[in-house]
């Protein structure tokens, strides 16, 4: 409960006031390989909530949506971010039918480690 509301403040901060500085040449930003990573975290967490019964399933998406928002990438590297995002969900989609133990360690591992991420890019780039 503790790293689920953890993440969740961190990404809305993240999203909501915190955006990061972007590359100026390139139209890439230098923390997108943390993105990526963070939109297949979310992703994976779409699909793991929903088959173990969370209500928060929807919220996931959501938190895509916004990230999406805040980041306002056009082009590849929109597209880049939500093959991210899909590879998260169908790569635990093909594995698990029904929310297993194993589910839940992923589900609170994966809370962890996106909390992490998003801390780090807020510390590291927010204006």
């Amino acid at each position: 409960m503790l790293a689920r509301s953890l993440i969740i403040a961190v990404v809305a901060l993240a999203v909501a006031g915190a955006t990061p500085a972007r590359a100026i040449d390139t139209g890439a930003a230098p923390y997108d390989a943390e993105l990526a990573r963070l939109a297949e975290i979310l992703g994976a967490l779409h699909y793991l909530r929903a088959i173990c019964g969370a209500n928060d399933a929807d919220k996931w998406r959501g938190e895509m949506q916004a990230l999406l928002a805040a980041e306002a990438p056009t082009g590849e590297r929109r597209a880049r971010m939500m093959v991210s995002f899909n590879r998260g969900y169908r790569g635990f989609q093909q594995t698990y039918r029904t929310c297993t133990p194993a589910a839940g360690l992923a589900i609170r591992r994966y809370l962890a480690e996106g909390a992490k991420i998003a801390r780090e890019i807020t510390a590291r780039y927010a204006n």
